[in-house]
């Protein structure tokens, strides 16, 4: 059933009586009646069901646990409110978690799995990445309607860690209410404070204090595990083994997407740059191609580094035969045309570059997977409109996690499941670094928050992946971000890095989820401190 929202106290209603209550008779003046009882807000739920996956020919049984856990904002006061108040913000965080039987019956990681949006249900990761079935769709192209194939995956983290799918209040089958609820959950800080009372919950919900613990962000999830992981450690006090980030973000300023909007900030166009150039080489757009990708990035992330920083640093004294040479080599790396580099003056956002790449073929490039491409919606226009990748993929994902959460899990009957809320809009940006006593005035920038975790605990490992077709949050801006965290040269060593031949969802090329899972289930056994590894 669909859970009833919270209202405030009814107003009550004094029976109709033949003469005005002051005139009545003592015995017969209406008493003030007690207020009808308050909606108790949201409460924990579970359905456990069992199921088994074949990871690498071995089977896994695991019990399969669809339930909700009930947050609250940060200085949250669990003392009875008065029934005239409206009830304070609380969310209904909706996970499901994946526990495999240890035949040696020791105990196993944990590892908490999200996406991003801001405003995305986690149905990503789990139907495409780690959950222990997943939804084959077609490889570069737009997926066909119903039916889709949802299969055993074999490429399952279960065989290295227990699992936790959760989606960010609001998203999915989670839910807010109360007073304020959109202020309380929807921005960076919030947000983070909200998983990190989840966390602390089910750890005591399961028993699990004494596992190793991960976190496995993507996208946005990276933003929110920098944050999380530095709350865990330094207000739960719960260490982490490892943070693991797919297709990273920490700091906004380096977004290549509406970088036209914040002009005499030069560093996205570098950063995009390698992006750009492996786009276009997918597309064979370049003309002089090398026969294989990799040194053409090397090539390219050295010149967006150096050449390419420096024409763009000048600004309006980069001398002519200067700016002449930048447009050839920008013309050899993107497949753009030089006089389209010459008037977008060497500086072409995401959205430019998606728009005109293929435009002469009337198609739009992808940007959260640049191998897809679509049909442009007006060719008119001067950025893209719209995502070909996400517009060939998120029914497949939405329709397969429907119908399995609905008949194999055994919960959401009734109940509409959100794969995405649209809020850029309203998310409150805002963010208080660590040692902050007050929010940074400028975009969000979260690589403080990493920093000082890994400071805080110089055990912690990261492990970076990035995919080379994302321009959502292309490649070499999560490698710059994490050479440039504010850390002591040494800490560098507990940063790995691993790339794909894919997109933003990595795990959407199925020869780069073999790779992600078995480069993941890796650093979990580096990293776990479990004997016998």
């Amino acid at each position: 059933m669909r859970r009833a929202p919270l209202i405030p106290a009814l107003a009550l209603l004094l029976a109709a009586l033949p003469v005005h209550a002051a005139d009545a008779p003592p015995a017969e003046r209406p008493t003030a009646a007690k207020p009808e009882p308050r909606n108790e807000g949201f409460k924990p739920e579970q359905v456990t069901t069992h199921g088994s996956v074949t990871v690498g020919g071995r089977r896994i049984d695991y019990e399969a646990v669809a339930g909700t856990l009930v947050v609250h904002p940060k200085d949250w006061d669990d003392v009875p409110q008065n029934a005239d108040k409206e009830p304070a913000p609380e969310a209904s965080m909706f996970y499901v978690a994946y526990f495999a039987s240890d035949p040696k019956g020791g105990p196993r990681p944990v590892t908490f799995i999200y996406n991003g949006g801001p405003g995305s249900a986690t149905v990503w990761l789990h139907m495409g990445a780690f959950g222990p079935r997943r939804v084959v769709t077609s490889g570069d192209a737009h997926t066909p309607a119903a039916p889709y194939a949802i299969v055993n995956n074999d490429s399952s983290l279960l065989d290295a860690s227990d699992l936790v799918f959760i989606d960010a209040p609001g998203t999915g089958f989670s839910r807010v209410a109360g007073k304020d609820r959109d202020k309380a959950f929807f921005g960076v800080d919030q947000d983070g404070q909200a998983f990190a009372d989840f966390v602390a919950q089910f750890l005591a919900k399961y028993g699990r204090w004494n596992s190793p613990k991960y976190l496995f962000g993507e996208s946005y999830g990276t933003t929110r595990s920098a944050v999380l992981a530095n709350l865990l450690e330094t207000d739960r006090s719960i260490d982490l083994n490892g943070v693991i980030l797919l297709s990273q973000i920490l700091a906004f300023d380096g977004s290549v997407d509406r970088a036209e909007s914040n002009p005499g900030v030069d560093l996205p166009y570098e950063l995009a740059l390698p992006t750009y150039a492996a786009t276009a080489w997918y597309h064979h757009r370049l003309p002089d191609a090398p026969a294989t990708l990799a040194p053409l990035l090397a090539e390219v992330e050295h010149f967006a580094m150096t050449d390419y920083a420096l024409a763009l640093a000048a600004g309006a004294s980069l001398p002519p035969e200067q700016r002449r040479a930048t447009i050839a080599r920008l013309h050899r790396y993107t497949g753009l045309p030089e006089d389209y580099i010459d008037k977008a003056n060497l500086r072409v956002s995401g959205g430019e570059f998606r728009k005109t790449l293929q435009a002469d073929g009337g198609a739009t490039t992808g940007r959260l997977d640049t191998r897809f491409s679509g049909p442009t919606l007006d060719p008119l226009s001067k950025s893209a409109e719209y995502d070909p990748q996400s517009a060939a993929l998120r029914s497949a994902y939405v329709s397969a996690f429907n119908e399995y959460a609905r008949k194999d899990l055994r919960y959401g009957d009734g109940r509409a499941f959100k794969a995405s809320l649209p809020l850029f809009r309203t998310w409150q940006g805002a963010h208080q670094p660590p040692g902050s006593s007050f929010p940074a005035g400028h975009a969000t920038n979260v690589m403080p928050d990493l920093a000082n975790a890994m400071k805080q605990d110089p055990n912690l490992h990261v492990m970076l992946h990035a995919g080379y077709y994302d321009l959502a949050t292309p490649y070499f801006q999560g490698v710059y971000e994490m050479r440039h965290l504010p850390i002591p040269a040494e800490l560098q060593k507990n940063i790995e890095y691993q790339f794909y031949e894919s997109g933003h969802m990595v795990y959407a090329h199925e020869p780069s989820l073999k790779l992600l899972h078995d480069s993941v289930a890796a650093f979990i056994r580096r990293t776990d401190h479990l004997p016998g590894r």
